[in-house]
């Protein structure tokens, strides 16, 4: 008995010591015999899809209603309200089951194939449905961002898939994932920071390097923030507006208010005519108006008529002249000399 008594003071004392990394403890599975009398109360979980995920639906919802069966959950499709429908029954004894399969209604609504979504009925793995709508105003800012996270042919999510071991889906206004509860962190961080116009290759390589150092027993005790890489935010010129609005200086006082057509026609007068003396004014301003028109008209007519501009070679100033001058003096001798030559030539 002494003996006895020893080992159960020990089991006591190792289970109220601090626990150095709770994700690696293993819980304990839920059977039938913890929870023999079954539940006391019905749960009901409805979640509504989309018109485009009716025929995949349709597909599979066999295989949901023999999987869920196992755990004595009732699975309903209503084609008509577009909704799904999960409900526990008196063979029910997991009272935590009802929340996974409401899980997996949300995640088969989200278009999340059946082969990944069932996993969430197992107990270490859980689902994120992570909403990225709220964190950019603008739609072309918020589809770049989403493309940042999906990357060039889907390499992006492909290796925070490998890195969280989640299975990961951005569908429309939200990111889904499915995997381990600590891979559930890591990816609704990175989704988080992708938004809000932090790369996610970042923490891409900070779980990488994060994977390497857990290896090394030398650095299990000392701080890795000098290993990971540090993000520093820049400022980035934003596209100017083309036309700027200068702000006018504020004052107190309202505006003043627009001249009114019958304080126009009292300044000018106009206001005392009679209609026909105001009808005639507007036709002989009309008339005016024709006649300007007409003259501008003619004017653009007649320019293709107007003869341009002849330049003349004739220069008013001899003296100012760019030819070269001619001495009459040396052409003389120069030609006579010439002539002698020619002269001597034709004797001999």
């Amino acid at each position: 008995m002494d003996n006895r008594e020893n080992v159960d003071i020990d089991d006591e004392k190792q289970d109220s010591r601090p626990v150095e990394n709770a994700w690696s403890m293993k819980i304990p599975k839920f059977t039938p015999e913890d929870n023999p009398h079954g539940l006391l109360e019905e749960s009901k979980f409805a979640t509504l899809f989309p018109k485009y995920r009716e025929q995949y639906l349709k597909e599979c919802w066999p295989l949901v209603q023999n999987v869920l069966k196992e755990h004595h959950i009732v699975a309903e499709l209503d084609l008509i309200e577009g909704s799904l429908t999960v409900k526990t029954t008196r063979k029910t004894w997991d009272p935590y089951i009802i929340i996974k399969a409401r899980d997996l209604m949300k995640l088969l609504s989200r278009s999340v194939p059946f082969e990944q979504g069932v996993r969430v009925l197992e107990d270490e793995i859980g689902c994120d449905i992570i909403k990225i709508n709220s964190f950019v105003r603008k739609k072309e800012t918020f589809l770049k961002r989403r493309q940042r996270l999906i990357g060039p042919n889907g390499v992006t999510l492909k290796s925070i898939e490998l890195l969280t071991e989640c299975y990961v889906l951005v569908q429309g206004n939200t990111v889904s994932a499915v995997g381990p509860y600590r891979g559930l962190i890591q990816v609704r961080r990175i989704v988080e920071d992708t938004m809000k116009n932090i790369h996610p290759m970042y923490n891409i390589k900070s779980l990488m390097i994060k994977r390497e150092l857990m290896k090394d027993p030398k650095l299990k005790n000392e701080s890795w923030e000098r290993f990971l890489p540090k993000f520093k935010s820049k400022n980035v010129p934003r596209k100017q507006p083309k036309k700027k609005t200068e702000k006018k200086p504020y004052t107190p006082f309202p505006p003043p208010q627009p001249e009114s057509k019958i304080d126009r026609e009292l300044a000018t007068g106009e206001y005392f005519l009679k209609d026909e003396q105001k009808k005639a004014k507007h036709r002989h301003e009309k008339a005016e108006k024709q006649a300007e028109a007409k003259q501008a008209r003619n004017m653009k007519r007649q320019r293709d008529f107007i003869a341009p501009e002849e330049k003349t070679s004739f220069n008013p100033n001899p003296s100012h002249s760019t030819e070269p001058t001619v001495d009459i003096n040396q052409f003389k001798a120069k030609m006579k000399k010439l002539s002698k030559q020619n002269r001597g030539l034709k004797k001999t």
